[in-house]
């Protein structure tokens, strides 16, 4: 998910430049969507790593 978001930057840079601001608009908006899930997953999984699952394993 997090290499989605780096190749929708690149294109919404890319596109930017160009001056396809559409495009570049919502392959931003996507990216940003895309990057706050995997941060989101990540902190869930840390919390869980750290709580959760360092309990069951005992």
């Amino acid at each position: 998910m997090l290499k989605w978001a780096f190749i929708l930057a690149i294109v919404a840079l890319i596109a930017g430049a160009l001056g396809f601001t559409g495009i570049a608009g919502a392959a931003a908006g996507i990216a940003k969507i895309l990057f706050f899930l995997f941060l989101l997953g990540f902190i869930l999984f840390a919390v869980l790593g750290v709580t959760v699952f360092k309990s069951v394993a005992k």
